[in-house]
């Protein structure tokens, strides 16, 4: 391509960009914007003809410009052409591929987790098996993010696969149609055990999850379920009218959910629930914890807000922040931060400010000194600037690095592979249980593997003994520190016992997820989650929901008079 039409073309794209930063900036400063545009097409003009090596005139442009959009927030991004599948995906769930997750394990790109029902599964893959070919090239000794690209594309096109299936040493061709692949954003709904209880997983806020957990709700009712579990945790948000929807099918038609506030007054947009509700009164656990963000926040802070349902978990990620997808030319777009979020008790998560950091470019969190009261809409004290508080807090499960060790080292996931050759069926997932030959056997498979990790006593351990080296001391007590570097060793070996139950479980739950997919992965997870039985357990007694939700002394008005702004 001219190298000149290619300068032109990315120059326009810029421009596009910073004028329509300039379209809504009160600054209005044109000349300095036109001025540093000249001056970076003349640097990147030069930079391409003077440097030494060649510099990929669209990854130098991409990287420049990730670095632009990076000095504001992470969630102000740029999504060139070859992206636009993965911002699709994001938006709506919905992606054209095969139906399949790859992973980069022992240097060779195997299938980690094929969705049921789709492309890969109709064909026959299954987790474990290796792709050593697609459309007849050669992928062996490639990372799985080199052929991402080649196994997406528009549904109803084909592409040919060779692969090496688990168990046989000949590779066979497979030739599979993609297709829309479709990940729900309610993976599952059912009864829990007691027989009361509806329980909703919402993974991701993409286009029509509202719909989504709608059904949920209405068959789970249907099914005579009394109170409700709603489970955001791990959910990163998405779209805002979708939780918006959300908190509508359980609060009147008519009230304000959430307010949003940006530079422009075009984004001073207030958000009511226009729909008639399912259920204004069943009982309502939501959980949430540390990754439950965005959208997320927007539902059980507005739930938590108008004393609708008691929050259940780890205080939330805090992002009060709402993006706006803008197209550019050449099929780009750019995701632009452009509102604050305010949920209806007046007050904002958000937990770090992005428009003050240091000399270094860290971000700070609101400061203790600039947290805020606000009152719910019955007078229950809530609070802003750092993600919603449960009204219950829980601490999550304590699980020893040899755990993670083992999961990261795939070592887990080959030995469900393993297991999964030498048994044709597992029974129910209720009852499944792994026997501790299989245990033993699992610790066989591992002698002699490294799983090496460090606990932090070790990491603190070692920097005392550099810090003894440097002062001189570390002759005199040489013996002290080697009989202490013993015992972390010998205290190490005996974690794959300490740890017994730990590893079995997720053992357990790989080897699940073989059987049953998705949906068993899940049911297996609901049978030892301590926050899903505390929630069953408050639910129980509908007493100690309503006291949760209830202020002996109401306040006269409904919500904080300095509200917003």
């Amino acid at each position: 391509m001219n190298l000149k039409l290619t300068y032109k073309k990315i120059l326009i794209a810029l421009i596009v960009v910073f004028v329509g930063i300039a379209g809504i900036s009160f600054t209005q400063d044109y000349f300095e914007i036109s001025k540093n545009l000249d001056i970076f097409n003349s640097l990147y003009r030069e930079l391409n003809v003077a440097y030494v090596d060649d510099t990929k005139p669209g990854q130098l442009m991409k990287t420049g410009i990730d670095a632009m959009l990076g000095s504001l927030d992470p969630y102000t991004i740029y999504y060139p052409e070859n992206e636009i599948e993965d911002y699709r995906f994001m938006m709506t769930g919905e992606y054209g591929g095969i139906g399949a997750i790859v992973n980069d394990i022992d240097g060779k790109i195997i299938i980690a987790d094929p969705y049921e029902g789709f492309t890969a599964f109709k064909v026959g893959l299954r987790a474990g098996d290796q792709v050593i070919g697609v459309n007849g090239n050669n992928v062996v000794g490639k990372r799985s993010d080199e052929i991402t690209n080649l196994l997406k594309g528009q549904a109803g096109t084909s592409v040919k696969l060779k692969v090496l299936k688990v168990g046989q040493t000949n590779p066979v061709e497979l030739n599979l149609v993609r297709e829309e692949i479709k990940t729900k954003s309610v993976p599952y709904s059912g009864i829990l055990s007691n027989n009361q209880t509806g329980y909703i997983k919402l993974n991701a806020f993409t286009e029509n999850c509202s719909n989504e957990v709608k059904e949920a709700l209405v068959s789970l009712k249907g099914k005579g379920c009394k109170n409700l579990i709603l489970d955001l945790r791990g959910n990163p948000g998405g779209l805002l009218h979708e939780a918006v929807n959300i908190v509508n099918l359980f609060v009147e038609k008519g009230v304000e959910v959430v307010f949003t506030k940006g530079k422009v007054a075009e984004w001073d947009k207030t958000y009511l629930s226009v729909n008639n509700p399912i259920d204004t009164q069943i009982p309502l656990i939501v959980l949430v914890d540390e990754y439950s963000a965005s959208a997320s926040e927007i539902v059980s802070g507005a739930l938590q807000d108008l004393d609708r349902a008691v929050i259940l978990g780890q205080r939330t990620y805090g992002k009060g922040l709402v993006q706006q997808t803008k197209d550019l030319i050449y099929n780009a777009k750019v995701k632009i931060t452009v509102a604050k979020y305010y949920i209806p008790s007046g007050r904002c998560v958000q937990a770090l400010d992005y428009r003050n950091k240091d000399e270094e470019g860290r971000v700070e969190k609101v400061p203790d000194s600039l947290i805020t009261a606000f009152k719910t809409r019955d007078g229950r004290i809530v609070y802003d600037g750092a993600g919603v508080m449960p009204d219950i807090k829980t601490e999550h499960e304590k699980y020893g690095l040899v755990v993670l060790a083992l999961v990261n080292k795939y070592y887990v996931f080959n030995y469900a592979t393993k297991y999964c050759m030498n048994h044709k069926d597992i029974g129910s997932v209720k009852d499944f249980k792994l026997k501790d030959e299989d245990y033993q056997d699992f610790l066989e498979s591992i002698k002699g593997k490294d799983f090496a990790y460090k606990t932090k006593s070790e990491i603190e351990f070692e920097d005392l003994k550099k810090q003894a080296i440097d002062e001189k001391y570390y002759d005199n007590i040489k013996t002290e520190f080697e009989a202490l570097s013993n015992r972390f060793a010998e205290n190490k070996k005996a974690d794959l016992s300490k740890y017994k139950e730990s590893i079995k479980h997720y053992l357990e739950e790989e080897i699940v997820g073989r059987y049953y997919f998705q949906t068993g992965r899940i049911e297996y997870a609901l049978r030892s989650d301590n926050e899903i039985a505390k929630a069953i357990e408050l639910l129980t007694d509908e007493n100690k929901v309503k006291s949760i939700l209830t202020v002996i002394d109401k306040p006269t008005k409904r919500f904080n008079t300095n509200k917003r702004f």
